[in-house]
């Protein structure tokens, strides 16, 4: 089960209490659940309900936006069978911002084991990000999204279901995402170095999907591929940005560290289901 004690001093559950920060928190927030958004969306009381079969839980969960006039008991048990019909187990993903404000402390009572925390990340201002020098013999090729969720979904050892799955959302987002492909000319043609995508939404932009492969990590490409999404993303009228990273990928971290990143909020996923923890 992954920790949801969060860096610097910020309590899982908690926002920062430097006001602009927390306001960017806040956007990024909103800007991220539209980004992210499945076709397969409903609304139970306030509670927007994902569900589709794709690898990504954050298109697969609960996100409990209002408190809703149903009682808990209830309102789970409405949620429990709408996972059921789509053949999905129930997940609940808890953040500062999830409401009622004590959900967390409540679904803990009832024995839902915490998993997979991530830490929001974000970044103030992209005015740094003007130009990127790419390193000699380096490309970024953009990429439709069914090529985009081909490539990084055999990365991440996703099934062909879960493939096709990504594939539809990128395309039914009401946030354009644009992939993009750092590749590397060869005497053997083109070798992909790094993946990612940038979901753009007025002046915040989102980086998802940042993935290398296993024999060119530690190789300095992320950051690379990273600069160089930030200053495509200003370059169309960015000016904010952030990321969503799992607590335990230290690489990551350091990574977005560097590119002046820091940690806004943090959430977590609960669920009935033990073998998901």
């Amino acid at each position: 089960m992954s920790s949801t004690a969060a860096p610097d001093g910020l309590a899982s559950g908690t926002l920062p209490l430097d006001p602009a920060l927390q306001a960017l928190a806040r956007r990024a927030e909103a800007a991220g659940l539209n980004a992210t958004a499945p076709p397969q969306l409903a609304d139970i009381e306030g509670w927007q309900i994902r569900l589709s079969p794709g690898q990504a839980k954050r298109s697969r969960c609960v996100n409990a936006l209002a408190e809703g006039r149903l009682p808990l008991p209830e309102l789970l048990q409405r949620c429990a069978q709408s996972f059921a019909a789509a053949g999905l187990p129930l997940v609940v993903r808890l953040t500062p911002f999830s409401q009622p404000a004590d959900l967390d402390e409540r679904l803990a009572a009832l024995g839902w084991p915490a998993f997979d925390a991530a830490d929001v990340m974000v970044l103030a201002s992209l005015d740094s990000f003007d130009s990127v020098a790419m390193p000699g013999g380096q490309v970024l090729h953009a990429a439709e999204a069914e090529d985009y969720a081909a490539i990084a979904g055999a990365l991440r050892g996703a099934s062909d279901s879960e493939i096709a799955a990504h594939a539809e959302r990128l395309r039914a987002s009401p946030v354009p995402y644009q992939g993009f492909l750092l590749h590397r000319n060869t005497i053997r043609g083109w070798e992909l170095l790094a993946c990612g995508q940038i979901a753009r939404e007025g002046h915040i932009v989102g980086l998802y999907d940042i993935n290398t492969p296993p024999a060119f990590r530690g190789q300095g490409h992320a950051t690379t591929l990273c600069r160089a999404l930030l200053a495509q993303a200003h370059l169309e009228g960015a000016q904010e940005a952030y990321l969503q990273v799992g607590v335990n990928n230290e690489p990551a971290l350091r990574l977005y560290r560097r590119l002046g990143f820091q940690t806004a909020y943090r959430y977590h996923y609960r669920s009935p289901t033990p073998e998901l923890a």
